[in-house]
């Protein structure tokens, strides 16, 4: 019986640790859970989007009020091509194909609604969605 209930006691740890580890992450393994920062902040990563406001990706969820100008970082992308690509309706301006720690584009959305995004390199792989409230 002791037995049994140290067995126990070891399967609802293990529980624990399991509900309590990352559960986003892109087929490339590059994209968990965090968050915490600023919202309007999103990193592009090899091969993912993370907003860094709630640590979501695949697809990477901000939610921001009007005025607000958003910032996509390349982070850990190597040599790997990204963009920042407007899909449907509302739209907003496009980035440039780019590649390269570092390199950033802004968007400044100044009318409320919600906005997808993809990376016109990568497409459906790589997806985004901003709310503008």
């Amino acid at each position: 019986m002791r037995y049994l209930g140290g067995y126990l006691a070891v399967l609802a740890l293990a529980a624990g640790l399991a509900c309590s580890g990352d559960s986003s992450q892109s087929p490339s393994g590059g994209c968990t859970n965090g968050g915490g920062g600023a919202a309007g902040q999103v990193t592009v990563g090899n091969i993912f989007f993370r907003s860094a406001r709630n640590g979501s990706c695949d697809p990477a969820v901000d939610t921001v009020l009007t005025g607000t100008t958003v910032t996509w970082t390349w982070t850990g992308t190597g040599g790997t091509s990204h963009s920042v690509e407007s899909q449907g309706s509302p739209s907003f301006t496009s980035s440039a194909v780019m590649m390269g720690n570092g390199s950033t584009y802004s968007f400044q959305f100044t009318t409320p609604g919600t906005y997808q995004y993809d990376c016109g390199v990568h497409g459906s792989a790589m997806t985004g969605r901003i709310v503008v409230q």
